[in-house]
């Protein structure tokens, strides 16, 4: 068996479950300890994975045995705990998204360029059959000119939802609402697959759900910077809550994707290889979920960005998504949200704008 790089887990909220689980499935990687700023419930997860914990951050870092962490904090705090941690030498796997402003993401990418340190940010859902499917058609020039590019993300969450920590709902720690918070996943789908966008024009509101400072609905009309158009449809207020829809046409075929399963797949040029696809990619890997329960997802897509991570920190190289990859949707999402506050069209050309919540 070879050497396996040694874990910690800053924060033991929900997320930080999934990061528990996918480590326990890695051949090159393993958990060893984890911190929480209220001990007891670090204490309660040391001891359900069997790892250690530590009674304060600077104890954490200190860990000469530990080499890489995963930040499952709130948003609004990764920057104040994946600073530090890069300062320690260690390297990062930083959940979605990196944080709430450009300015605190570059902070970590700069951080962890000056410490030599790997940063790959969570954004699973690339690792799913049906996504690099669709990348590979795309990269290969199989839709032809592409000319729509659109997602819908009709998700529920109860108000109970955001009583159930004072973080949730507000600008400073979740960074956002429906948009930030539970549709950033595909709108990275969006990016990766399509490039950047041109320009935004965006409304939002709180339609459904006391007591937040952020959209619970939002709707978008972008420009790609390679001439597509497309339309963005999130919510958390479409009970019982429905799979994410990404949709990419094109002048020689289209593409549909709900959850993380290809429902259409047709293209002028049909192929035996499409059918294949069809069928491999026609049934759920269980790597997206959370329509109507945040919990209502598999770690597996977790499980392959860490090895992946794990795998580049043992030989060496960049992982396959790295800080400045997780960038490109914390831009765009930033340029939505100001055009939603300004009431005009956002064009991300030429534009040095920084979103200061």
């Amino acid at each position: 068996m070879g050497r396996k790089i040694k874990f910690g887990i800053i924060g033991t909220g929900a997320i930080a479950q999934m990061h528990a689980a996918a480590l326990q499935d890695l051949d090159n990687a393993e958990l060893v300890s984890v911190f929480d700023k209220v001990e007891t419930r670090a204490k309660e997860f040391a001891g359900r994975y069997g790892v250690r914990y530590a009674t304060s951050f600077d104890e954490f870092l200190a860990d000469p045995e530990l080499e890489a962490v995963t930040v499952a904090t709130p948003t609004g705090i990764h920057g104040d705990v994946a600073i530090p941690a890069a300062c320690a030498g260690k390297h990062i796997l930083c959940e979605k998204p990196l944080d709430v402003t450009l300015e605190k993401a570059d902070a970590i990418i700069q951080a962890c360029e000056q410490h030599n340190v790997r940063l790959s940010a969570v954004f699973q859902s690339r690792f799913a059959r049906s996504v690099q499917a669709i990348k590979q058609a795309y990269d290969a020039g199989r839709f032809g000119k592409i000319t729509l590019a659109s997602t819908q993300v009709k998700w529920f969450r109860s108000q109970e939802y955001y009583d159930s920590a004072g973080w949730r709902g507000t600008w400073q720690l979740d960074g956002g609402g429906a948009l930030m918070n539970q549709s950033i996943h595909t709108i990275d789908l969006l990016l990766y697959i399509n490039g950047d966008a041109r320009e935004v024009f965006a409304y939002s509101g709180i339609l459904s759900h006391e007591r937040i400072e952020v959209e619970d609905n939002l709707c978008a009309v972008v420009k790609y910077r390679n001439g597509s158009m497309g339309t963005i449809e999130v919510s958390t207020s479409c009970a019982p809550g429905f799979p994410r829809r990404v949709e990419i046409s094109g002048t020689n075929g289209s593409v549909v994707m709900e959850g993380d399963t290809i429902v259409r797949w047709e293209f002028a040029d049909n192929t035996p290889e499409d059918d294949l696809v069809r069928k491999t990619c026609g049934e759920s890997e269980g790597m997206q979920g959370g329509a109507g329960d945040p919990m209502a997802i598999g770690h597996n897509g977790h499980a392959r960005q860490i090895h992946d991570l794990a795998d580049a920190i043992l030989n060496g190289y960049d992982p396959l998504l790295s800080g400045k990859e997780g960038r490109r949707a914390v831009k765009f999402i930033c340029g939505i949200y100001e055009s939603c506050r300004t009431g005009m069209p956002y064009k991300f050309e030429n534009s040095n704008f920084i979103w200061h919540l």
